[in-house]
């Protein structure tokens, strides 16, 4: 137990402060509120929390759309009743068998199903990865989420590190160019930063008040979507190695048009009805790629250790910055998901938990 924390029955029978909605809907249905300190299981570990970044996942769940995704979060409210699923956080308990772990260890993890937006959390030690003592608590709860989907809608996309033994930099070969379509977003301000940092010539799509920010991050041409877009002329057809569409608006067989035969097109998100929301653009992707020179790519992406890690280490050597708009206090945990809920941040938010 930690020195603030001195038993498991005084845990069990703390309270602590925690955002929790009992509905779907907009941020004006999460409320302060106390709850009890949860207990950890057999597996997990409760955390402190130390800063939570937020994500475009927890808005879709705090609002229950697609309504699809309430046949995994609950029917009628979410049954993770706190929202924000990256955390940077001090260990103060163990379950029964945890040994991976210990108490005062400094981690970052992604919560299964939320839970950040409170004093505590539990988390299964097999998603915990420890924070770099050099590595800021703000900056490290930026990462997981969307730093680890950028990481994996790069490597669904072959770009390769060029630096790495048979990279784009290998004798014979070409330097890549990707195309970052939504650049100015947590998970597109990773990708161009991850993608320039592999060696790539990377050109993003994003909003013109965000072009010089997106310019800074390593992207070699920036263009205003709302007067270039995939099939504009500018863009041309057949000069990507890899597309990561992050905006998830444009047509397929646009997107398609994109890349070079053995190019890729990644779709990371997109947009639909109120019911399955993406699923049906996803699944027409799949059978569009059947036996295809330029297939199109559904990520779906996954909480990974050791992705998480790579991303620290990245941030610790000065090599990845992540973009943070805005810091918001414990107290203001509901005006930050009414910010991310309105759309445009830039980079990413945090809420501070100390």
């Amino acid at each position: 137990m930690s020195e603030t924390l001195p038993g498991a029955a005084a845990l069990r029978a703390d309270s602590m402060s925690a955002w929790r909605q009992h509905r779907y809907g907009e941020a004006d249905a999460v409320a302060l509120e106390t709850a009890d300190v949860p207990a950890p299981g057999r597996g997990q570990v409760l955390l402190r929390l130390r800063a939570t970044g937020l994500n475009n996942g927890d808005i879709r769940v705090m609002r229950g759309e697609p309504l699809l995704v309430r046949l995994a979060f609950g029917l009628r409210r979410p049954r993770q009743a706190v929202r924000g699923m990256d955390a940077a956080a001090t260990v103060v308990a163990l379950g029964p068998g945890v040994t991976e772990a210990a108490v005062g260890d400094e981690v970052v993890c992604e919560l299964p199903a939320g839970g950040g937006l409170a004093r505590y959390a539990l988390a299964p030690v097999a998603r915990l990865v420890r924070r770099p003592a050099e590595l800021d608590p703000v900056v490290a709860a930026a990462l997981p989420i969307a730093g680890g989907t950028a990481w994996q809608a790069l490597a669904l996309g072959g770009v390769a590190d060029a630096s790495a033994p048979g990279g784009s930099s290998a004798p014979g070969s070409s330097r890549q160019r990707v195309l970052v379509i939504g650049a100015s977003g947590g998970v597109g301000t990773f990708t161009v930063q991850l993608a320039a940092g592999r060696g790539a010539e990377v050109w993003a799509l994003c909003g013109e008040r965000n072009r010089a920010l997106v310019e800074g991050l390593g992207a070699a041409r920036t263009f205003d979507y709302r007067a270039v877009q995939p099939g504009s002329p500018e863009l041309g057809e057949g000069r990507f190695d890899a597309v990561i569409d992050i905006a998830g608006t444009a047509p397929l067989r646009v997107l398609r048009r994109l890349v070079r035969d053995g190019g890729r097109v990644v779709l990371v998100s997109g947009e639909g009805g109120r019911v399955l929301g993406p699923i049906g653009r996803l699944a027409a992707a799949s059978i569009l790629s059947i036996g295809a020179k330029r297939p199109v790519r559904p990520l779906a992406a996954v909480a990974k250790a050791d992705v998480l890690a790579e991303l620290m280490a990245l941030a610790v050597a000065g090599r990845l910055s992540p973009v943070i708009e805005r810091t918001f206090a414990f107290a203001e945990a509901g005006a930050a998901l009414a910010h991310v809920a309105a759309g445009h941040v830039a980079g990413k938010v945090v809420v501070l938990a100390e």
